[in-house]
């Protein structure tokens, strides 16, 4: 069976068909053979002196010949340079994918981690489609938090890859609230602690509380004592649909609702709500919303990931609301943190 494009003009256009920027946009050669790279950790691999096929297939245990394939497509693509017959050199567009901890190109793209593993997925988008149901389990024939729960070290790259998104926005965060009239603030499902370390160091008046499961919990209790804050802030260990700590004059939710369905975020506002209405505290949920501007947005890319890993969605401001409403909060504000990113502040309804 031949693949290769037909002569003829696309009907109607004038133009050969696989000029197309609808066939660009749909390629699954190119990012596949990133993630294979990324996997495989080439882009290390080269910085480290080992420059051939022969060495490199010998260091990942990958067959000779077909990773000269792999190598040959990205090289087209300037992301390797091909020095010799089969001798290669990173370029400054390869040596993004070089590994560097949590927040690295690398890191999201290799496909034993836990977004990299779950983005495989999406090839059964056309099952979520016709279903209504998450592809996920489908593929891995286990609930994308079963897998976190089951798995320490799938779930810690998980977390350090929130992590990273956390250490973005946390910046924006510290300087677009008003944290002076704050005491204490509660960060709710906040992963490994990155934002509350952040708020909390350029905040030096204030006092945290992490919550989230045992695993990133008790990183991010490691975490504040190495970022000297631990007197400061305290990790508990506990799942956001049980009645949350407390006492905090703000609850945080950051980039948690869209991982649940209505039922499920609506419940985790009402826990916030519960917590802050002791001590007439505030709930602070930042997400990147979904408007309706006729673009693809970030926020856009992430409702189809949640469609197909988990039964979460991306929302407007409006639905937000709507859901905090019915958890017994109302919206009294809104921030633009940075780009694609909004904070809403919600108070407890009397």
């Amino acid at each position: 069976m031949s693949t290769e494009h037909p002569e003829a003009d696309a009907p109607g256009t004038g133009e050969a068909p696989w000029s197309s920027n609808l066939l660009a946009m749909a390629d699954l050669v190119t990012p596949m053979a990133l993630r294979v790279a990324a996997t495989l950790r080439l882009a290390d691999h080269l910085a480290e002196g080992v420059t051939s096929i022969d060495a490199l297939a010998e260091r990942t245990g990958a067959d000779r010949r077909a990773l000269s394939r792999v190598v040959k497509h990205l090289a087209a693509l300037n992301v390797f340079h091909e020095e010799a017959a089969d001798e290669y050199r990173l370029t400054p567009l390869g040596e993004q994918l070089r590994s560097g901890g949590s927040g690295c190109v690398q890191s999201w793209l290799d496909i034993n981690g836990a977004i990299g593993r779950a983005d495989l997925a999406i090839a059964h988008l056309l099952d979520t489609v016709r279903s209504g149901e998450p592809a996920y389990p489908r593929v891995y024939g286990s609930q994308f938090w079963d897998d976190m729960e089951r798995d320490p070290a799938l779930s810690a790259t998980f977390d350090e890859q929130m992590g990273s998104g956390a250490a973005v926005k946390a910046p924006a965060l510290a300087a677009g609230y008003p944290w002076e009239s704050v005491r204490h603030v509660a960060d709710v499902g906040g992963g490994n602690g990155t934002l509350l370390i952040g708020l909390l160091t350029a905040h030096p008046h204030l006092t945290g509380t992490l919550i989230d499961r045992p695993g990133p919990a008790a990183a991010g209790a490691d975490a504040f004592a190495a970022a000297g804050i631990a007197d400061r802030c305290r990790a508990v260990p506990q799942s956001f649909f049980d009645p949350l700590p407390t006492g905090a004059d703000v609850y945080v939710i950051s980039g948690v609702l869209h991982d649940w369905d209505d039922e499920r975020a609506t419940e985790i506002l009402r826990r916030a709500a519960q917590g802050a209405a002791s001590g007439g505290g505030r709930v602070v949920v930042v997400e990147a919303l979904i408007e309706q501007t006729g673009r693809a947005t970030p926020a856009t890319v992430m409702d189809l990931r949640m469609l197909v890993f988990l039964t979460g969605r991306g929302r407007s401001a409006d639905e937000l609301a709507q859901l905090a409403k019915a958890a017994g909060l109302s919206m009294t504000t809104r921030y633009e943190l940075m780009r694609h990113h909004s904070l809403i502040e919600f108070a407890v309804d009397a």
